[in-house]
């Protein structure tokens, strides 16, 4: 974190005529949220890095953008455009994953130290609506949303294992096309069944429209992503977003449309694998809740866990075709992509809840329980199955980031095109001074 602010910060130091870095909010733990912004255009455009605490690549990404708004005309005076890039939504969350970024990328070092905050810490998501949103990270993005009122706005996520793909609350047409062209020329595999989007309409291969939120029960909304959030709620001033997932670690069957000799039997074997390895997870957490002192730390570990225990065997049930009760929504056509990515689901859901367990024993100092070396023989052995069963082969960051960013430019481009021209520069005494460092501030 204290080296993307820097950076920004040196490039606003080389740029001072076109960049600008100003705080926009304080996250829970006091940490600033900083917005780069670089263009002077009438029509705003909002980058978002960072709203999951394990996707980095947003960062980088925004960084990247930055550089290529910068050094071409085009995207900045040609456009009538300022690029407005949040550097990170939730830097409280991210700072606890900063043990693997350094290295060795592998699932087994990633998955030991992964965090991501219980479903109501995600500042992106409003389950109370925008007027109950009681986050300070979600509250100064509405602000920011609400002063910029951009014609387009891009939330930037990675898949941990799968594919890439896009979520659009509008459709641009054109962008499937476009986004084929960059994942093919950069090695990145498309997700064409991503279980995000199992129930959504497709735009093209790999380009989805986000459905109007709905009310629901937490584990839909944790599941499907389709509450009221942050990516509708600039609609009402005629933005159009796109989130756009790039992959850490690759998976070349997420694009296979084949279809399976038997799918039933497939979704039986990842229904059964989901529910026993929920049986083995919620009986550690039953031996080790006990031994847990209360504390901040705790509450913040054990969260995401409940969540990811609450929606496991209520995924088992939707998919497997024994226990899907009548009159709920039927599976769409599944070929070798859908199954794939539903297998990936699955195991994602347990991993990351061995590595949360995983962390609340090591950070209590002591293992009473002995559940230690059983976390690690599950860790390892379900990191396995990604690599050798799947096929999960880590991607460079360069390619992560520059698919992204390709990615963000190609949609941008496609939504300067239809929006119509706004006379507001959306922000209030800019100045041409450096920005202070974060690390000075």
């Amino acid at each position: 974190m204290d080296e993307l602010g820097a950076r920004a910060a040196a490039l606003v130091a080389r740029h001072p005529r076109d960049a600008r870095l100003r705080r926009v909010g304080t996250s829970r733990a006091g940490n600033p949220l900083w917005l780069l912004s670089v263009g002077h255009g009438s029509r705003q455009a909002l980058v978002v890095a960072g709203p999951h605490a394990n996707e980095p690549v947003g960062g980088a990404t925004v960084l990247r953008l930055a550089e290529r708004a910068l050094a071409d005309p085009r995207l900045r005076e040609g456009s009538d455009a300022t690029w407005n890039l949040l550097l990170c939504l939730d830097p409280d969350g991210s700072r606890r994953n900063e043990a693997w970024l350094p290295g060795p990328y592998t699932l087994g070092h990633y998955f030991r130290h992964f965090f991501r905050p219980g479903f109501l810490e995600q500042p992106e998501w409003l389950p109370e609506g925008a007027d109950g949103a009681v986050l300070p990270e979600t509250r100064a993005l509405l602000d920011l949303q609400d002063e910029l009122r951009p014609f387009f706005q891009c939330s930037l996520h990675g898949v941990d294992v799968g594919g890439a793909f896009v979520e659009l609350t509008r459709d641009l047409p054109g962008l499937p096309h476009r986004v084929a062209q960059i994942a093919a020329r950069h090695g990145i595999p498309r997700e064409l069944g991503p279980y995000d989007t199992l129930y959504w309409p497709a735009l093209g291969p790999a380009v989805y429209r986000i459905p109007p939120p709905h009310r629901g029960d937490l584990a839909a909304a944790i599941t499907e992503a389709a509450v009221e959030s942050t990516w509708f709620h600039p609609h009402r001033h005629g933005t159009v977003t796109a989130i756009v997932e790039a992959p850490m670690w690759g998976v070349t069957a997420v694009e296979d449309a084949t279809p399976p000799a038997d799918a039933d039997a497939v979704l039986r074997a990842v229904s059964g694998t989901l529910r026993r390895d929920t049986r083995l997870l919620e009986d550690i957490l039953a031996r080790l809740r006990p031994q847990l002192a209360a504390s901040p730390d705790t509450d913040c570990l054990l969260a995401p866990v409940d969540d990811y225990l609450l929606v496991g065997p209520g995924l088992a049930d939707s998919w497997d075709p024994d226990t899907c009760a009548v009159g709920s929504r039927p599976l769409p056509r599944l070929d070798t992509a859908r199954l794939t990515s539903l297998s990936l689901a699955g195991r994602r859901v347990a991993l990351r809840t061995a590595g949360l367990l995983r962390q609340l024993v090591t950070g209590s100092g002591r293992d009473p329980g002995g559940v230690l070396p059983e976390l690690d023989r599950l860790i390892d052995g379900w990191c396995a199955d990604y690599r050798d069963g799947h096929g999960a082969r880590w991607i460079p960051v360069v390619r992560q980031v520059e698919y992204q960013a390709r990615v963000v430019l190609a949609a941008f481009e496609l939504a300067a095109s239809q929006a119509p021209v706004r006379s507001r520069s959306g922000e209030n005494g800019w100045g041409s001074q450096p920005a202070v460092p974060m690390h000075q501030e």
